[in-house]
């Protein structure tokens, strides 16, 4: 692991592999070690950029003064620029999924594709912004043990969460090692964000692709369907048996989908190699 000092914090990153960068954003409440399953299979292809968002993992919060949410596509660009890197694909899951719409309103030029997996792009309801805000004060006058025993069977699918015991390990891991402070900003800062659909989501013009989880009772099917319908060139993916996190639950078939959706921009039909 490496760290680098950007938009006045400090970004704990990995890089792995060489290649076309992919940049792999991580939701809400984990690291990048969520991405293990595909740092491992896309590495031989790309270089594969994992970093902890910050007040996540081992990235620090700015000492003073509140987040907003565009902070974290800033923090991510300029880390790419520390990297030197110009352009790349770019992949994120549910909170990282809205991260990486922020990051193309930023800087639309740099991106090569977007995959958006289990996300929406829309406000949220008063009822779920008000949900955010109470959130945040209960992880930080709780901490996050409690909280994350609870929603544990809406990440994975309560089934999962005894038939996969090394899954529910790992993300029960990166939920409670989250720092409150860190996962309370966030909130916060998310509830504040602009309204992706109609701002964002009509100017992308490069390929996307939704992926979500049959199961996923945080950003259900028809929240996946609405993003298709909302961009212009785009393949959805369903993955039967799993829940908001598929990257995890089946890893396989989530890094199928994505490893024929980036081979199908780089080799486009009717090309030869």
């Amino acid at each position: 692991m490496a760290k680098a000092k950007v938009n006045g914090v400090e970004l704990n990153y990995k890089v792995t592999g060489s290649g076309i960068p992919l940049v792999l954003v991580h939701g809400h409440p984990f690291d990048h070690t969520m991405w293990y399953p595909q740092v491992v299979d896309f590495s031989d292809s790309y270089q594969v950029i994992t970093p902890d968002l910050r007040g996540y993992g081992n990235s620090t919060l700015p000492p003073s003064a509140d987040t907003k949410f565009e902070d974290y596509a800033t923090d991510i660009l300029q880390l790419l620029d520390y990297l030197n890197v110009d352009r790349f694909h770019l992949a994120g899951l549910s909170m990282g999924g809205q991260i990486i719409m922020e990051i193309f309103r930023q800087a639309p030029t740099r991106i090569r594709s977007l995959i958006f997996a289990d996300t929406f792009a829309g406000l949220d309801t008063p009822e779920i912004k008000q949900g955010r805000y109470d959130t945040a004060n209960r992880l930080e006058n709780e901490g996050m043990n409690a909280y994350s025993d609870e929603v544990i069977y809406k990440m994975i699918r309560p089934e999962h969460v005894s038939s996969m015991p090394e899954v529910t390990k790992h993300v029960i891991k990166m939920m409670k090692g989250t720092s409150p402070a860190g996962a309370a900003a966030a909130l916060r800062a998310r509830a504040e964000r602009i309204n992706y659909l109609t701002k964002v989501l009509p100017q992308i013009n490069v390929p996307t692709l939704v992926i979500v989880g049959r199961e996923d009772e945080f950003t259900p099917v028809a929240k996946a369907e609405e993003l298709k319908e909302n961009l212009q060139n785009c393949k959805l993916v369903i993955i039967e048996d799993a829940g908001h996190m598929p990257n995890l639950e089946h890893p396989d078939h989530f890094n199928e989908a994505v490893s024929y959706f980036l081979e199908s921009i780089s080799n486009p039909p009717g090309t030869s190699l």
